[in-house]
Parts: C-alpha cells; sequence; structure tokens
C-alpha cells in the first residue's frame, strides 16, 4: 500500500482542540511513513469571528456559549491538559484566560503558506496562544510567531498592518461554512473524507490507512 494525500485542516489558533489534533495527526503520519505520505494544508476556521480585539474572560465566554459553569469549565480544562500531555503539547494557561479574535492570525498563516512555513507557523501560534498564554490577535505576538517559524519580521508586520489577505481568509471560511463544517478540528482529505474532532494518533493512522485501501 503506497499513497499520497492531500490534507486539509480546517481549524482556529483558540482551539486546543485543534492543538491536540494537529499534534495526533503528525504523529500518526509519522507512524503510517512512508507507505502513506501527506501535503498538508491548514484552512481557516473562525470559532469567535465577531469577538473584539481585546477579547473576553473565557469563562464568561464559555457560560454564556455553551452554558457550562465554571466547574464544568475547570474539569473540561483538565482533561484538556491531560490530552495535550498525551501528544506532547503543553497547555499551560490557567482557566481565567482570555479568549481573541483570530482574523489576522489567519492572514497570516495564509501568507505563510506561499513562504512554505505554514506548518511551522500553525505550531508558533498555538504555542503563543496555549503555552505562552499570548494574545493571538496582537500584532507583536504574531510577529514573533512568525519569526520562531522562520518568517521575515519585516514582511509579517506589513502584511499585518495591511489588508493583505484578508478577502482570501474570508473566502476559505465561506468555503467551508457552506461544505457543512461547523465544528473544528475537522480533518479533509483528499477533499473527500472528513475525520472530525481532535482524534488520538491511532484513529487518524486507521482512517488514512483505510482511505489509502480505497485507492
Amino acid at each position: 500500500m503506497s499513497a499520497n494525500m492531500k490534507i486539509d485542516f480546517v481549524s482556529d489558533i483558540s482551539c486546543p482542540w485543534c492543538a491536540i489534533g494537529l499534534n495526533a495527526l503528525e504523529q500518526a503520519l509519522a507512524e503510517v511513513a512512508p507507505e502513506i505520505r501527506a501535503e498538508m494544508h491548514f484552512q481557516p476556521f473562525e470559532l469567535n469571528p465577531q469577538m473584539e480585539a481585546e477579547g473576553e474572560d473565557i469563562l464568561e465566554h464559555i457560560g454564556r456559549k455553551y452554558g457550562a459553569s465554571p466547574e464544568q469549565t475547570a474539569r473540561t480544562q483538565e482533561t484538556i491538559r491531560q490530552r495535550g500531555a498525551e501528544v506532547g503539547f503543553t497547555f499551560s494557561m490557567d482557566a481565567r484566560r482570555r479568549i481573541y479574535n483570530t482574523f489576522d492570525a489567519h492572514r497570516l498563516l495564509h501568507w505563510a503558506e506561499e513562504e512554505g512555513r505554514q506548518r511551522e507557523l500553525k505550531h508558533a501560534l498555538f504555542d503563543a496562544y496555549f503555552t505562552r498564554g499570548e494574545n493571538p490577535s496582537d500584532q507583536a505576538v504574531l510577529v514573533a510567531a512568525a519569526e520562531r517559524a522562520g518568517l521575515p519580521a519585516e514582511r509579517a508586520r506589513q502584511v499585518l498592518e495591511s489588508g493583505d489577505y484578508a478577502d482570501a481568509v474570508r473566502e476559505r471560511e465561506r468555503f467551508y461554512l457552506d461544505a457543512g463544517i461547523h465544528s473544528v478540528p475537522a480533518v479533509i482529505v483528499n477533499d473527500r473524507h472528513l475525520i472530525q474532532g481532535g482524534q488520538p494518533a491511532q484513529v487518524f493512522a486507521q482512517a488514512l490507512r483505510q482511505i489509502a485501501a480505497q485507492g
């Protein structure tokens, strides 16, 4: 069995299950290599497109949006921390963190794909928000993440200060919403097969093998 796959990873920077899912998917790809090789593209999805730049306290946000109590949120976050540790990702922000607008981060990711550093920037952005506790709507945070991803800081700053890639990001967001993607992460293989959620690595590996076997 040998296969080349195209994988579209639809996700948001502020989605903890997306960080877990990406690390698990990468572990799965390492497991199925070299028989299965994948070209990965990161596609934009905003969990909170109307969020103001200054953000909102996450307990207040989750309580308002999902009706979860602080105790329920704390239990969920502990589960997330444990799942992150299992795939080598560190969630170090406490339950009082804030959630922010991520549109500019998605614009930067669109540019990073042109530069061949999209995957590196995606990891840097997850690290900035979930591990470092930084604001991913802050330009300085985004430029620093771009530098850690091996991208030129001055060009990253130019992208952020302009409206570059805004229309392209909105078009991709509409495309996936129109395709029925309303929760993330959504892993779309070869434009046909959907694997939903932050699955364990073995689930991703099994699904990839099944898709490869179908030809």
